[in-house]
């Protein structure tokens, strides 16, 4: 465990309320990042980011100091992410969706023309495949190549947050990465056949 993830545990465990101020702080860009990517929506990673925080809080209310003293924070929040992303997408597919458009795709009603972070960092139309591409990819392929390539997470984080050997964890992301290249290299009209 590196510096800053130890005086954040330590601070976890002497003062939950400034720690968790904290642990907020440092990783909720990676938590949304890693719910946008998995959603491809702004709306979900929003609602589910804060559902993740929720339970986080709500679980270190429950740790004895010892318990949170001993947290690998980031694997920790990712593996709270992945779980609510995994029950988000069970909850989906045994209820249908019945709100009307996607916050997204209102977006010209409300025009905010100054550009984001992310949108600055690539183009929308390249943005926009690879976001199609990363939504085509099945769950178990596409939570891993998220985790290593867009948080940016060890292999054996990645491992710890799946559940798995950090040698299943390397075979799930190259299969993920192998799965994007094929859907990037093919025609436009392939992914959205694909999504359908």
């Amino acid at each position: 465990m590196d510096d800053k993830a130890e005086q954040l545990t330590e601070l976890l465990a002497a003062h939950l309320e400034a720690g968790f101020t904290e642990l907020v702080r440092v990783h909720a860009g990676a938590v949304h990042a890693f719910l946008y990517r998995v959603s491809g929506s702004f709306a979900e990673a929003d609602d589910l980011g804060q559902d993740t925080f929720l339970r986080a809080y709500t679980a270190l209310q429950g740790y004895s100091a010892a318990r949170r003293r001993e947290l690998r924070p980031r694997a920790w929040l990712m593996t709270i992410a992945a779980n609510v992303w995994r029950n988000h997408v069970r909850t989906r597919k045994r209820r249908p969706v019945t709100a009307g458009l996607p916050v997204e795709e209102t977006m010209d009603v409300w025009p905010d023309h100054s550009p984001g972070p992310e949108e600055r960092a690539a183009t929308t139309e390249e943005r926009s495949r690879l976001v199609t591409a990363l939504s085509a990819l099945p769950e178990h392929h596409r939570i891993p190549v998220v985790l290593h390539h867009v948080i940016g997470m060890s292999y054996s984080e990645v491992a710890e947050v799946q559940g798995c050997a950090v040698g299943t964890a390397k075979a799930q992301v190259s299969r993920g990465l192998a799965g994007l290249r094929r859907l990037l290299e093919s025609e436009p009209t392939a992914l959205k056949e694909v999504t359908r």
